[in-house]
């Protein structure tokens, strides 16, 4: 995946309800009579898809870049990476997909459906192990989910499904959480939904999904350390819109700098999320991939040249 560094951009946000799964039109109605230091004259609309457990932020990201941008509207679709994907590739509108893992963007960009240069790793988090606040369970950590009587789990197709999986592989316990009483769900949302709500002992989710309902679930471990060899990336890019106008193509240009931006980390970070920063390995990694490139071009145009002079 191809790592790209933040830069410090000065741009706009979001609006109201997300809601998983589902399409809104974002409203763009500018409260108050702040100075918007964005521009009122871009217009377009955007269809960004984002994965679930990005709700919440990008909800208050919405509405932050409509009082910089008040005439760009943004729909937009929340649900797990997976079915997002699918959607894509299966021809739904999408000018800005933000996933919550790598694959699925890597996927698409494999398939030419992204503008390859825009996409980049932008956000971290944690996979934990939650229980309702008030739940009883012999359960302490990743190590022994199988005392549970029955446990919440996303999908093999979903990416917290993934890393579960891959945490009790590591672990050495798939084949009896197999055999477990699952409740497998269609994404991260539905897996807190249903330990919230008292119908599981215990679940999976992301960190910054338990804290969006800390009153209501409880901790009870995170990820074992070199349990889950993954990271968990939340890669953002463009995507390869053929139904969109000018105005719609700069508008999401516009969106995809916004979420970039220092304004939105934070706001990003104030949801639990981190930060992504390439280590040196993958800034390396990059680099290498990039004079293998200029030199194989370099090659390519020296025995042009040649063939060139023997004719």
């Amino acid at each position: 995946m191809k790592k790209k560094i933040l830069a410090a951009i000065t741009a706009g946000v979001l609006t109201t309800g997300l809601m998983t799964g589902t399409v809104f039109a974002a409203d763009t109605e500018v409260q108050g009579d702040k100075e918007l230091k964005g521009d009122k004259e871009l217009k377009g609309e955007v269809y960004a898809f984002i994965a679930a457990s990005l709700s919440n932020s990008m909800e208050e990201i919405q509405k932050d870049f409509n009082e910089l941008y008040p005439n760009v509207t943004i729909y937009y679709s929340a649900d797990s990476s997976g079915t997002l994907q699918t959607q894509i590739e299966e021809g739904a509108r999408c000018d800005l997909f933000f996933s919550a893992a790598d694959k699925q963007m890597d996927a698409l960009t494999e398939e030419k459906l992204t503008k390859e240069d825009t996409v980049a790793d932008l956000l971290e988090n944690k996979v934990v192990l939650i229980k309702p606040t008030d739940g009883e369970t012999k359960v302490t950590g990743f190590e022994n989910v199988t005392d549970a009587e029955n446990m919440a789990l996303a999908g093999e197709d979903v990416p917290v499904g993934q890393y579960s999986r891959e945490i009790f592989t590591n672990l050495g316990i798939m084949d009896k959480v197999n055999e477990m009483e699952i409740n497998e769900c269609k994404n991260v949302t539905d897996v807190l939904a249903a330990v919230s709500e008292g119908s599981n002992e215990i679940g999976v989710v992301y960190a910054t999904d338990a804290a969006s309902v800390a009153d209501k679930v409880e901790i009870l471990a995170e990820a074992p350390a070199d349990s889950l060899q993954t990271p968990v990336l939340y890669p953002v890019g463009l995507i390869e819109d053929k139904e969109a106008s000018e105005d719609d193509t700069k508008a999401a240009e516009a969106f995809l700098d916004y979420v970039e931006s220092d304004a939105a980390i934070k706001v990003f970070e104030d949801y639990g999320f981190t930060a992504y920063e390439a280590d040196d390995t993958d800034k390396d990694a990059d680099e290498s991939a990039s004079q293998d490139t200029d030199s194989t071009e370099a090659d390519k145009d020296s025995a042009d040249s040649a063939d060139s002079t023997s004719k």
